[in-house]
């Protein structure tokens, strides 16, 4: 499920409502997703605050600590710093990075309008059909994400905080 509900949005949005929902639910070993601006703000994000169960170490979420934002914050400190390594070496555009941790991982995509796909997975996730669904998603998001949709998706994120 994604953090707002979609009643009183274009129909655009309710599309990536469902992208991202059913990238959360049908994807092994997802526990969150974000997209962010190309400017870091939160435009979309699954419920962390949803995903009640704990993990055999210490009892925590699935999920970051704290809200959606903590993911996005992520996501975009990731971002900007793959791209301007990227520049440093003379590497062209980012595609993908990923963060392998001992308790999860984090992927960051870019999508083609500069914003930013991530998500946090657990640590026995198969990265490579992570990698396919999240590949699935930016293809089928990209070309809808608007000014226009960016700006609703914007106010819709801001509405529910």
């Amino acid at each position: 499920m994604t953090a707002t509900g979609t009643f009183g949005l274009s129909t655009e949005a309710r599309n990536l409502h469902w992208l991202l929902g059913n990238l959360v639910e049908e994807v092994p070993g997802v526990r969150s997703v974000a997209v962010v601006s190309s400017d870091g703000l939160l435009l979309l994000s699954s419920d962390p605050a949803a995903q009640s169960a704990a993990t055999p170490t210490g009892g925590r979420p699935g999920g970051p600590r704290g809200s959606s934002a903590d993911l996005a914050t992520i996501v975009s400190g990731i971002g900007s710093l793959t791209i301007g390594a990227a520049r440093l070496m003379d590497g062209g555009g980012v595609k993908q990075t990923m963060v392998a941790m001992d308790e999860g991982s984090v992927f960051v995509m870019s999508i083609s309008d500069g914003s930013l796909l991530g998500v946090h997975a657990t640590p026995d996730c198969d990265m490579s059909v992570v990698a396919y669904h999240m590949a699935l998603f930016v293809g089928r998001a990209g070309h809808v994400l608007t000014p226009e949709l960016r700006s609703e998706l914007r106010k819709s994120m801001e509405s529910t905080q």
